[in-house]
């Protein structure tokens, strides 16, 4: 063979063998379905969700009704000084709420416990060890402010690698007043960890004069934000309905996933994303977007070669 003749041979079998990898992501977004009366709807089809993205309507590529992806939850209680006797209410339907997580659904299911005040600390990590997680809600002491976007913060940059879905589940009575981080970083990091955030506003004051209004819109926010939502209990019962309600959700949801495709760029490399249904009557609670990353794959992507 002539040497030309090889080098086009080799040339030829070094084309047929490399293969250019491209990074495709996938975007995850799970929704919670209710009918006008506020009851979780699970029965929907792929047909009956539309998604947007930036605006530009995207095909769905994964779509999962009870999705069986295990769960991380973080779960956040506040120990700032103005908890006083609510503490122990709080940490028995805590208690109650890990017990059912644990003991039911996937058996795949993590919970974590944190607790904050001027300080945020890790009680217990990753672990479907009910006795640890049990062990570190004894002990717990109202002290000092509270550290609230500090603590959603934290718990995000945790969650961010974990396998499956990601939840964030805050027990607290009132605003932040000490935190080093601010509201758009608690927000920012609970989306970049693909988090869903449920805040559980214990006692709120109906005194106009005596209630924190600004922490209340900014916990609305927080979990409008990332597909969750606020409860407003009282201690006891109402508190115990309250976890029970949220962990009914998490059983509930639905796995949506694209990959974006003709999505016009944002100058804050924030993608809108909004869930719609086929039927009006029904409405859809999911996270309002993502972040995109320069450089390096967000969480919440999966990376495909």
């Amino acid at each position: 063979m002539k040497w030309g003749a090889l080098a086009a041979a080799l040339l030829c079998a070094f084309a047929q063998e490399t293969v250019f990898k491209v990074d495709v992501k996938l975007v995850r977004v799970l929704a919670t379905v209710k009918d006008g009366a506020g009851q979780l709807v699970g029965s929907l089809e792929k047909a009956d969700f539309t998604i947007l993205d930036n605006g530009v309507r995207q095909e769905l590529a994964v779509f999962e009704r009870h999705t069986e992806q295990p769960l991380s939850v973080a779960v956040l209680i506040d120990t700032s000084l103005s908890t006083g006797i609510e503490l122990a209410y709080e940490t028995e339907s805590v208690a109650k709420f890990l017990k059912a997580l644990v003991g039911e659904g996937n058996p795949r299911d993590t919970a974590a416990l944190y607790s904050f005040s001027h300080d945020v600390t890790l009680r217990t990590g990753f672990t479907r060890r009910l006795e640890r997680l049990e062990g570190s809600l004894k002990g717990l002491k109202p002290l000092g402010g509270t550290s609230l976007y500090d603590a959603i913060y934290l718990a995000g940059r945790n969650l961010d690698e974990r396998e499956g879905r990601h939840v964030i589940v805050v027990v607290t009575d009132g605003g932040d007043t000490t935190s080093a981080k601010n509201y758009h970083d608690a927000l920012k990091a609970a989306q970049l960890a693909d988090a869903v955030l449920y805040a559980i506003l214990v006692m709120p004051i109906t005194n106009d004069p005596g209630r924190n209004v600004g922490g209340e819109n900014a916990l609305a926010g927080l979990a409008a934000g990332t597909g969750g939502r606020v409860f407003f209990p009282s201690v006891g019962a109402m508190l115990d309905i309250a976890f029970a309600d949220i962990l009914r959700e998490l059983r509930t949801q639905y796995l949506l996933g694209y990959y974006p495709k003709n999505v016009p760029p944002s100058k804050d490399a924030f993608h809108r994303v909004e869930v719609r249904l086929s039927r009006p009557h029904l409405r859809a609670l999911a996270r309002n977007g993502y972040y995109e990353e320069s450089g390096a794959e967000a969480p919440g992507w999966k990376r495909v070669r």
